[in-house]
């Protein structure tokens, strides 16, 4: 017998979660932190170490992304190969210009997953677009937070639907 219950299911299916900086007040570190957790699927009632159970994060409009103080200037990402002599400090300026700010997003992530054979799919399910636009739109679903918000748009949706049936019925009835 299973001694899985209820729609437990579902909890293993991948959902597609979207992130858009232009509306977000958190900095790389918050933000970063809470992709990172949405990747492992730690948010998940079925959560385990050993299974890679995370969803797929969608970070769009990456140049509005905040960071505190001075970073953008003070804050230097580390790059060598094992041989003495090649350390290499980059600045994150350097790094936004020439990858652009999704980069950052990246490489914070990166930095917050665990260090395991589980770390490079769940990168390459981060995605991250300096614009608005992304081919992934019709697969995005709402985070847990945003369930207010879901359910007025759809008690707003459902009341324009009702509007629009009354007014057809009048209309037919006038003909």
């Amino acid at each position: 017998m299973s001694n899985k219950l209820g729609n437990t299911g579902l909890a293993f299916t991948r959902v597609w979660h979207h992130i858009d900086l232009a509306e977000d007040t958190r900095t790389l570190g918050r933000l970063s932190s809470q992709i990172a957790i949405a990747l492992i699927g730690k948010h998940k009632p079925v959560g385990h170490p050993t299974q890679d159970l995370g969803d797929y994060v969608v970070v769009s409009n990456c140049q509005y992304l905040r960071v505190t103080g001075n970073k953008m200037q003070q804050k230097t990402y580390w790059h060598h190969t094992t041989k003495p002599g090649t350390g290499k400090a980059i600045p994150m300026e350097k790094i936004v210009k020439d990858f652009g700010y999704g980069e950052i997003i990246k490489r914070a992530v990166s930095r917050m997953l665990p260090k395991n054979k589980h770390r490079a799919s769940r990168l390459r399910r981060l995605k991250v677009f300096d614009g608005s636009e992304n081919p992934y739109r019709q697969n995005f679903i709402a985070w847990a937070d945003q369930k207010p918000v879901v359910d007025q748009r759809m008690k707003d949706l459902l009341e324009r639907k009702r509007v629009l049936e009354e007014y057809n019925e009048r209309m037919a009835k006038r003909n």
